[in-house]
């Protein structure tokens, strides 16, 4: 099956709803599964956009200078526009990605009392509750409003032409209205 991409948007654009694609890998799971919430959202009528950090060459952050690099004035002023981020991840070694939580790391305060909500993609299901130490880490040091519901997948969840299979694709478009009933609650 060949990649897909989301539409190009101009970066300066900014929408309620955020989708970050985070894995670098140039087809991926987590990928796919942010293409099916963008999907959703565009079926509800959602104002949202879709990163795809494949497109963001970041520098690593080294806690100062790394602040100052063009991509990452754009990631942060995108981040603080919106209301709700849905964090597409693959899952390495039981925890997310690195280059999301470089990207974290990169545009901190440009998080607070976001809601956030994930879409985890692993090798197996022994990972499930991986996510949580990044959770907790939005949670305590930025004070987000972690969706409860959040979705986990491993390569059985797609089919032979690597959509998801009805189960992911249900459990994807309830993540959407999670997002929808949690964002008009608060």
């Amino acid at each position: 099956m060949e990649e897909t991409r989301p539409p190009p948007m101009p970066e300066s654009s900014s929408a309620e709803y955020l989708i970050i694609a985070s894995s670098l890998k140039p087809v991926s799971f987590s990928r796919i599964m942010a293409d099916a919430l963008r999907e959703a959202y565009e079926t509800l009528a959602v104002s949202h956009r879709m990163i795809d950090l494949r497109r963001h060459t970041l520098p690593l952050c080294d806690g100062e200078a790394a602040y100052e690099h063009p991509q990452v004035a754009t990631l942060t002023e995108i981040i603080e526009a919106a209301r709700v981020i849905v964090i597409a991840t693959p899952v390495y070694n039981f925890d997310a990605n690195a280059a999301v939580k470089n990207l974290i790391e990169l545009t901190g305060g440009a998080w607070e009392n976001k809601v956030v909500g994930f879409l985890c993609a692993a090798g197996g299901v022994s990972s499930y509750m991986s996510i949580m130490a990044l959770a907790n880490s939005l949670m305590l040091d930025f004070r987000c409003l972690i969706v409860p519901r959040f979705v986990y997948a491993h390569s059985e969840d797609f089919d032979d032409e690597r959509r998801p299979g009805s189960s992911l694709a249900e459990r994807i478009r309830q993540l959407a209205d999670t997002t929808l009933t949690i964002r008009n609650a608060v």
